[in-house]
């Protein structure tokens, strides 16, 4: 096994065990394997391969609790200003899934996808998708640790006037489906890499019955998985669920038995106290809390189309176990980071409502809390070499006084330069090794000009993509005068 040295590191994002928080460590050397083996002053052992750390910022990888990076690359100049006013904003049930591809787009979008996260700083993903042929092994080759969520639901969102939601329903096929979702797991962790893991992702808690939620969560209890589904996500989701309930879906999770260590929700932003949900009480994040039910957040996606999570500190400090995804492009950790800082503190109007420190917490320990994973998103000896390197010479990061704030609020994945998975060297020097980025990209140009072209059959009145989501701006169709001849591309 190689003993990758980091000798003299500049900084160190290192954990302390004892007060449970990541501290500046300077000037030591960062000794590992597949785990972390030494962590301190003027290491003596043996070395194979040694890095000159004396330029760099050190930091466990990023764990990326929630993302659809099968789907939603070829989505890119397509889904980023297109909420439905008459849906609460939310762009779901009426023209999101408009762009869809076959097992090889979703392969071609995995591999783009996982190349953009760990040039990004992250190590770990998890991945919901609905099955394609070739995911475990299109996955394991890309080197990230992962962890594969197969969707399957009791009913789809269906719409035929494109500002009311029906619910077209079959149970057998939902339990047939978790069926397969099951075997899939099982061939995932059976995979040799020993980096592919498993969950179980009823899709919505609006689109599954209370018998498939509950059987799924014995299930995955029975394998030793998680169960990760979407609930409160929309306020379509939320008058839904009330009106059915008379509860918000976060209290009906909690009233059926859902809830709890083993589950993750994303995104628990509509809960009761969000001020535009209009409904009485402030139960929702105790419940969470109380129950330690894990809360996916993934702010990016929702602010594209005007909306927030209210008080992402009050959240933390609540005790609420929390980890940071990308869910939507781009499926850039560090982005989604700053975005989850800053939102936070525009909503509150408190510049003081979440600090760095927490946002950190929650994109690396949160993460590994949340996938029960206590030897990632940290480094400490003993802990797996998911190890991150920060070029801090980069112009971005320069002048350096806090490496971690300049990273998250300047720099990204500019600066990214170096990353491990279980000591692998799969980003060297911001080019990822695993991943032929360059030809990933052809091939998803051609899939994504094929989905486009097919829009018009997945949206309910027949719309194209370019009736949807026109251009940001129009095409010229003559210059003005003194501007030469109009160049047409073809």
């Amino acid at each position: 096994m190689t003993v990758t040295c980091i000798r003299w590191a500049q900084w160190v994002a290192t954990w302390n065990q004892s007060t449970r928080t990541h501290e500046f460590t300077t000037n030591v050397d960062v000794v590992f394997d597949d785990s972390i083996l030494w962590i301190g002053a003027d290491y003596a052992g043996r070395v194979d391969v040694e890095i000159d750390g004396r330029d760099r910022f050190v930091m466990p990888g990023l764990i990326n609790v929630h993302s659809h990076p099968s789907s939603e690359p070829i989505k890119k100049g397509f889904r980023e200003e297109f909420g439905n006013p008459q849906m609460h904003m939310s762009p779901l049930y009426d023209r999101a899934f408009m762009l869809q591809t076959n097992d090889a787009g979703a392969r071609a979008g995995l591999q783009y996808s996982i190349a953009e996260l760990l040039t990004s700083g992250v190590t770990s993903v998890v991945d919901l998708s609905f099955p394609y042929e070739g995911w475990v092994d299109t996955m394991a080759a890309t080197g990230v640790r992962s962890w594969l969520v197969p969707s399957f639901a009791s009913s789809h969102w269906s719409t035929t006037n494109g500002h009311s939601v029906d619910y077209v329903w079959d149970e057998p096929r939902g339990h047939r489906l978790l069926d397969e979702a099951v075997a899939l797991g099982i061939e995932a962790e059976r995979h040799v890499s020993g980096r592919v893991s498993a969950m179980l992702g009823p899709a919505q808690i609006d689109t599954c019955t209370e018998d498939l939620l509950m059987t799924a969560l014995a299930a995955a209890l029975d394998n030793g998985w998680k169960l990760h589904t979407h609930a409160a996500q929309s306020l379509v989701e939320f008058n839904e669920m009330t009106r059915r309930h008379g509860l918000t879906p976060v209290q009906w999770a909690g009233s059926i038995g859902l809830l709890g260590p083993d589950c993750i929700l994303a995104h628990a932003m509509f809960v009761d106290e969000h001020s535009d949900t209009h409904w009485p009480g402030r139960n929702d994040r105790t419940l969470l809390a109380e129950t330690g039910t894990g809360v996916a957040h993934c702010p990016g996606v929702f602010a594209r189309n005007g909306q927030a999570l209210e008080d992402l500190g009050g959240y933390v400090r609540q005790g609420i176990r929390l980890g940071i995804g990308t869910d939507s492009f781009p499926l850039n950790m560090l982005e989604e980071m700053r975005i989850a800082a800053v939102l936070a503190r525009v909503v509150t109007g408190d510049v003081g409502s979440v600090t760095t420190a927490e946002v950190f917490h929650a994109a690396t320990v949160g993460g590994a809390e949340l996938v029960d994973r206590p030897d990632l998103g940290r480094l400490s000896v003993g802990a797996k070499a998911d190890v991150v390197l920060v070029d801090l010479t980069n112009p971005a990061m320069m002048p350096i006084r806090d490496p971690l704030r300049s990273l998250i609020y300047t720099a990204a994945d500019r600066a990214i330069c170096d990353v491990f998975v279980d000591g692998e060297h799969v980003v060297v020097d911001g080019v990822v090794t695993t991943i032929d980025i360059e030809s990933v990209c052809k091939e998803l140009q051609v899939i994504r000009d094929q989905a486009e072209a097919e829009s018009a059959l997945h949206h309910w009145n027949g719309l194209s993509a370019a009736e949807v989501a026109p251009l940001s701006l129009p095409v010229a169709t003559e210059l003005s005068a003194g501007l030469g001849p109009l160049i047409v591309a073809t």
